[in-house]
Order: C-alpha cells, then structure tokens, then sequence
C-alpha cells in the first residue's frame, strides 16, 4: 500500500504556500449550495488544505472540521481562519480522528491521488462519520482529463504524473462501482481544473 508522503505536501505548501489563491473550486461551490438546501449545519472536509473551499461554508454558518497531512497547510488555515475550524492533522488514510458524525462531507481532488485500498477505505470511512439522512460529495478527475494515460502505468487507469504523484482517473463504471454501496445517488460531470465528476451520495435516515 502507497501511503501518501506528508514530506511531499510540506514541500508543496511551504514552497507555494496558498498556491491556488482563495477562490473555492467549483465543485465546492456546488457542494456548498446542495449543503445549503438541506440545511446541513456541521461538515467535515477531509484533506482541507489551507481552507481555500472552507470559507463558503463557514459564511453559511456551517461548523468546519478538517483534515489535513501538512503542518504548514494548518498553519496558514489558521492565520487566514484563526479557531473558526478545528483541522486535525494525520492523513485521510488513518481516519478517524473523532468520532462525530457529520452531516455533511465533502472531499475535494484527493480520493484519485490514494491506491484502491485507501480509496475503498477512504469511502468507508466518511460514510461511516455521517450521521442518517446525511449528505457526502466528492470530486474525482475523470478520464476525460488530457494528463489521462499520461506519464508511467501503475495499474488499471492510474498513471504516475510527475513527481511521484501517482491519479486513478475514473469513468462512471468505476464511480458506481466504488460508491453504489456509499448511498449514491447522483454523478454530475464538472468543468473544475480537470474534468471532474462531482459524486453525491446520502445516508438513509434507517441506516446504521
């Protein structure tokens, strides 16, 4: 299993620093409005980055929890937030890191950077923190993506890009495949930096 290196990250950030500005992705401003029209009041972003997409949510008065690998991602997330949001840091693949749930999460370009494993795992875990009747959205880049093929063969539609950055891109057939059981129910194709596809699944008020 590749786990995902926060040596990386801490590169990424301490040299970039807030490298892709403050202006929420496109797929986050979807989310927030789906979030907005069912009233979801508590949501969790796992890999939460500097908190570029977490400041639409907390203008709807949404309490924010993130996740977060790097330390100087958190550190610039709290120059710009300060304690608005509780960011715990560990990477995705070792969730949880408490035992709330929420009713809405929403994970933004970082499932396709995970192994099949953690990807399953990943899904398993956020539909395990959401409360019934909850909501879950996640961006994936699809294979639509001009980096698709791309790059060195890992294994089935996952390339290694550049610098040890290893994408699974998808298709709908490998969308339902890993999130038909994780309460599917809408896939919207999504112009963001890369065609992504925007994966919206609820948990049933009688699930467990």
């Amino acid at each position: 299993m590749t786990k995902l290196k926060p040596e990386f990250w801490e590169s990424v950030f301490s040299e970039k620093q807030e490298m892709w500005g403050f202006e929420p992705s496109i797929s986050a401003m979807l989310t927030r409005d789906l979030f907005v029209s069912q009233s979801l009041k508590n949501i969790l972003i796992p890999g939460i980055g500097y908190g570029r997409n977490a400041r639409i949510f907390l203008e709807q008065g949404m309490a924010v929890t993130g996740i977060e690998i790097s330390k100087t991602a958190i550190a610039l997330a709290e120059k710009h937030f300060g304690t608005d949001m509780i960011i715990h840091h560990g990477s995705v693949t070792n969730m949880p890191f408490d035992h709330q749930q929420y009713d809405g999460i929403f994970c933004h370009a970082l499932i396709h950077l995970l192994d099949s494993d953690e990807r399953a795992k990943l899904i398993r875990d956020c539909y395990h923190q959401l409360a019934p009747g909850g909501y879950m959205v996640f961006s994936v880049i699809s294979k639509k993506a001009h980096t698709y093929g791309q790059g060195v063969f890992v294994t089935e539609d996952r390339y290694e890009i550049f610098d040890g950055v290893k994408m699974y891109f998808y298709d709908q057939s490998s969308v339902h495949s890993a999130f038909d059981k994780a309460g599917l129910y809408e896939i919207t194709e999504v112009q963001d930096v890369f065609p992504f596809f925007l994966i919206k699944c609820r948990k049933t008020k009688d699930a467990p």
